[in-house]
Parts: structure tokens; C-alpha cells; sequence
């Protein structure tokens, strides 16, 4: 596929506990690492001619302060909340800044757990969510989001 004619950027927000996949109840959330999907995110990216930025932390304050980074100079968001989904209202209030797409990512379907982990903060101001797909999902919102940038492109 050829590079849009403009850079687009899509970022890639993991929450807490997501630097410790392929460790941490791989029962659950599988064996890949995060560099592992980092890597298939960013090499994806190039063949779809976006480019791939990556965030992961344990802190709330710092998945905020990165939101309000991206703000204007992004072109979509993949955000895995991990346990801030369930409880986050200041990560919720920082998507709604957003003009461009955001898609809610889960590694394991948030809906076949515990019941606490049925509701999402997010999904109200998401354009979409994944749920359950393993790092596959990682890959479908960032198809998602390339086909997006290329619409604006060509409207």
C-alpha cells in the first residue's frame, strides 16, 4: 500500500500492568510481550503507511497528560485502558477532547469476566471497541484507523 500523501500519526496508549504481558496471567492475556505487539503495531503501520507511536504506563495522570500531548497532532488513538476502562473518568473527559477516531482496545473480552469488568468508562466516547481478540485486535483498530486517515485524504 502507498504512504498517505501526508504523515499520519497513530498513537498507541497502554494502561497499567500492559508492561508486564507475557508474564502476567498468560492464561488471560497470552504470551506475547508488549515490545511483541509493539513491534507488530509499528510494522503494520509501515506496510499501511501510517506511522505507529507507542505509550504504555502505570500512572492515570500520565495517560491524561499524553491524550491532551496528542491532541492536535494526531490522527487516531488506540487506547487499552487496562483496569482505568472500569474507573477512569479523567481519561473519559481527556478522550472527549479528541477530533479524531479513538479505539478502545482489550486483550481479553472484558464481558466473559467479572462482572465489575462489564463496564466500560470508555466505550461512551470511543468510536469503537475490541474486546477479546488477543493482540489481533491491536492490528484491526490500527486497519480501522488507516482506512480512516485515507478517507480524509481523498474527501
Amino acid at each position: 500500500m502507498e504512504p498517505l500523501s501526508e504523515n499520519k500519526i497513530i498513537m498507541v496508549i497502554h494502561g497499567p500492568n500492559l508492561n508486564m504481558l507475557g508474564k502476567r496471567e498468560p492464561e488471560v492475556y497470552g504470551k506475547a510481550t508488549l515490545d511483541d505487539i509493539n513491534t507488530a503495531l509499528k510494522e503494520t503501520g509501515n506496510h499501511l503507511g501510517v506511522c505507529v507511536e507507542t505509550f504504555q504506563s502505570n500512572h492515570e495522570g500520565a495517560i491524561v497528560d499524553k491524550i491532551q500531548e496528542i491532541m492536535n497532532s494526531h490522527h487516531g488513538l488506540i487506547i487499552n485502558p487496562g483496569a482505568y476502562t472500569h474507573t477512569s473518568v479523567a481519561i473519559r473527559d481527556a478522550l472527549l477532547l479528541l477530533s479524531f477516531p479513538v479505539v478502545e482496545v482489550h486483550l481479553s473480552n472484558i464481558y466473559k469476566r467479572e462482572t465489575f469488568r462489564h463496564h466500560s468508562m470508555i466505550a461512551g466516547v470511543a468510536t469503537g471497541q475490541i474486546s477479546g481478540l488477543g493482540g489481533d485486535g491491536y492490528i484491526l483498530a490500527l486497519e480501522y484507523l488507516a482506512r480512516q486517515c485515507r478517507a480524509v485524504v481523498h474527501n
